[in-house]
């Protein structure tokens, strides 16, 4: 007896309908879920182009001593009939790329490094602005900021990564996702080392520029590149779990804040830490591969040589998958590739122009993706995050007096819960988790605003609401928000469209840091926080009627199946 699991194709050929009736079509290519694979073992045979033996891929290879954890998913007994060849039965439901955990370590985590580096930016900022401004401990003649100096000081990295994302949409399907996230990692390293030794003010806020400047990048590819090379199956898991990086990173600044925040000079400490894993980042993502989708999309767009690229797409998907350079089971994926993607009626001389965004399908996706970023920020997360210090306070937790302490206890918290999303998420799916996690921050925000208005003597009502807040957002627009940009849009206009969306996020996160002060001023906090429960509510409406599950679909059943 043997075991086999098949591996689909990436994309689902569109072959003439002169030819086949879309029944027929559809018959032959139900089998076809998941990112990167073969056809089924029962042969294909819609096309003299598309055929394919039975067992020409043996069961055996796939299943060998290479590597014990490897994963066997939709695994099925061979069964024989009066002494013929084996022939191997896979059902549709079981129908998943057979992979090897220790094959995707590396290309998830030299990009994931994207996101903590940008995590811990803002938690090293939060200790950094206490340590600049103290007249004993900022090592500076210059301590005494102004509150428009101290603002550009703790948002330049914003208004870079603003920037970023606006400069990144012309070029990004030029650049491709692995040469986009080497120069991300460049701006952090040159960023973070130019903030680290500013003699003044004006070398300090370019510094934090250049450091944005790398944030927007890197929050652009890092999710394009982790989605489209790992197996579908754990799609959700991985670009979630890059989510728990950023939580994880800034914790690791809040941390470093903890322990620097005494030091004479404590916050140069704080922000130069980040480079030795800009640099880590930066070697580990010149070692990895391109992404094969984007070198064969280059390729079918005339933008390269088809033979060339079709090469350089199977050594990359060797690689990726830990097998031996250009091995057959590789070839085999990426010619069906190459056949599914030369079927889809790419236009030949686009890559997906600004326009092509707002049209068709695009449009769709970028309503659901532009979508939960923007929510994502106007249901107040800078807002609340930023009051937990006052509302712990007020709550007479003593480790509020230190600001330090309780961001790392929030970071904590924020860890915790991210961490629950990221092993659910590809279990329970993505619209229970934002459908359930954005109930919560609705009721969380409602509680918020009637401790402001009514309920101020009983602070445990605070301390309640402000982390249902932190866990439900953490489950749900945390992760998912940037998951769902990842694999929404259709492939000719991704990166276009996913730069649109980072802008969006970024955007919106300006204007809700900046607007939060004075409109608490004008407003008070309680009909603040009740403005934003609306917003939330809003949102809520919003997944209910807009946002599709996308769990255990390939990125092209996501474009053939939801946006059409």
């Amino acid at each position: 007896m043997a075991f086999t699991a098949s591996v689909p194709p990436l994309f689902y050929p569109k072959l003439p309908h002169s030819q086949f009736t879309s029944h027929q079509i559809k018959k032959s290519l139900t089998r076809s879920t998941s990112s990167f694979g073969t056809p089924n073992s029962s042969s294909i045979s819609t096309s003299p182009s598309v055929h394919f033996k039975h067992n020409s891929i043996p069961a055996a290879p796939l299943i060998s001593s290479h590597n014990l954890s490897i994963i066997k998913v939709g695994v099925q007994r061979d069964d024989y009939l009066g002494g013929e060849e084996a022939k191997p039965f896979v059902s549709e439901s079981t129908n998943q790329e057979v992979f090897a955990w220790s094959s995707l370590i590396l290309p998830f985590l030299f990009p994931a490094l994207g996101g903590l580096l940008f995590g811990y930016d803002i938690g090293a900022t939060s200790g950094a602005t206490i340590s600049i401004q103290s007249p004993e401990l900022s090592g500076t003649a210059w301590f005494n900021l102004s509150a428009i100096q101290l603002g550009l000081v703790v948002s330049g990295s914003l208004y870079g990564a603003l920037l970023g994302s606006i400069l990144v949409f012309p070029i990004a399907d030029f650049l491709g996702r692995k040469r986009e996230l080497i120069v991300a990692s460049m701006l952090y390293v040159f960023g973070g080392l130019l903030t680290a030794y500013a003699p003044g003010l004006g070398f300090l806020l370019a510094g934090r520029l250049l450091y944005g400047l790398g944030i927007g990048l890197a929050m652009h590819g890092a999710p394009l590149y982790i989605a489209e090379t790992c197996p579908s199956q754990i799609r959700g898991t991985l670009v979630s779990l890059k989510e728990l990086f950023i939580v994880l990173g800034i914790l690791l600044g809040y941390f470093v804040g903890s322990l620097a925040i005494n030091v004479v000079g404590g916050w140069r400490y704080m922000f130069g830490l980040s480079v030795p894993a800009a640099l880590v980042m930066s070697l580990g993502m010149w070692i990895l591969p391109p992404s094969p989708r984007w070198l064969l999309l280059r390729a079918v767009q005339g933008k390269a040589s088809l033979q060339d690229y079709k090469e350089k797409a199977i050594a990359a998907l060797s690689k990726l998958r830990g097998r031996p350079a250009g091995d057959k089971l590789s070839e085999r994926q990426i010619e069906e590739t190459l056949l599914s993607l030369k079927s889809a009626n790419i236009d030949q001389e686009s890559e997906g122009s600004f326009l092509e965004v707002f049209q068709g399908p695009s449009l769709k996706a970028f309503i659901i993706g532009g979508g939960l970023v923007l929510f994502q920020q106007i249901t107040g997360q800078p807002s609340v995050l930023y009051y937990a210090g006052p509302i712990l306070q007020t709550a007479g937790f003593s480790a509020a007096s230190d600001a330090t302490r309780v961001s790392v206890v929030i970071g904590l918290f924020k860890l915790l819960m991210t961490g629950i999303a990221v092993l659910k998420v590809d279990n329970l799916g993505r619209r229970p988790l934002l459908i359930g996690g954005v109930s919560g921050i609705a009721v969380s925000l409602f509680l918020l605003s009637a401790y402001y208005k009514v309920l101020g003597g009983y602070p445990f009502v605070a301390v309640a609401a402000l982390l249902l807040y932190v866990g439900c957002y953490q489950i749900s627009f945390g992760p998912i928000s940037w998951l769902m940009v990842s694999e929404i849009f259709p492939l000719q206009t991704r990166g276009r469209g996913i730069s649109l969306a980072v802008l969006a996020n970024f955007g919106s996160n300006a204007i809700v840091t900046f607007a939060f002060s004075p409109l608490k001023e004008l407003l008070g906090a309680g009909n603040l926080f009740l403005i934003f429960g609306a917003i939330a509510l809003l949102s809520l409406l919003f997944v209910l009627s807009l946002v599709p599950e996308t769990k255990g679909l390939s990125l092209e059943e996501i474009e053939a199946k939801i946006l059409k």
